[in-house]
């Protein structure tokens, strides 16, 4: 066998991939494009695997295996903080989210004496405790 196709295929799959997270906007394509890049490493393994004689046989096949293993959790890890990024922000565009979080502001007391809950919303005036045990002043 002629490991130069093979070795080109899996170069050329690997610069698509390069190129798919560099210019992609859309978080999911970003996710296919590393994707495309961790096939074109497990290309190469099997490959270097069959081609080259190692002390160890198979050994390229067991660590495609490992590489098939992260992609699979890097594919959970990703569609998840995917999912929670568009449930937040109602766009899974990589250049709209933010690095850094923005710092808290203290909050006021609002005006009028109004309750408000542990949250941050205001108790309805029917559900306001009272002084008296009738609910007169």
């Amino acid at each position: 066998m002629r490991p130069v196709v093979p070795y080109v295929t899996a170069a050329l799959l690997f610069g698509l991939g390069v190129y798919g997270v560099l210019r992609r906007r859309n978080a999911v394509l970003v996710l296919m494009a590393v994707e495309l890049m961790l096939n074109a490493v497990n290309l190469i393994l099997v490959t270097a695997d069959t081609t080259v004689r190692a002390q160890l046989p198979h050994s390229g096949q067991v660590f495609a295996l490992f590489v098939i293993v992260l992609a699979a959790a890097e594919i959970g890890v990703g569609l998840a903080i995917v999912l929670q990024l568009y449930r937040l922000r109602a766009s899974v565009a990589v250049d709209d989210v933010p690095l850094t979080e923005p710092p808290v502001p203290v909050a006021a007391a609002p005006a009028g004496g109004a309750a408000t809950t542990a949250g941050g919303g205001e108790v309805p005036s029917s559900r306001r405790s009272t002084d008296g045990p009738e609910g007169a002043k």
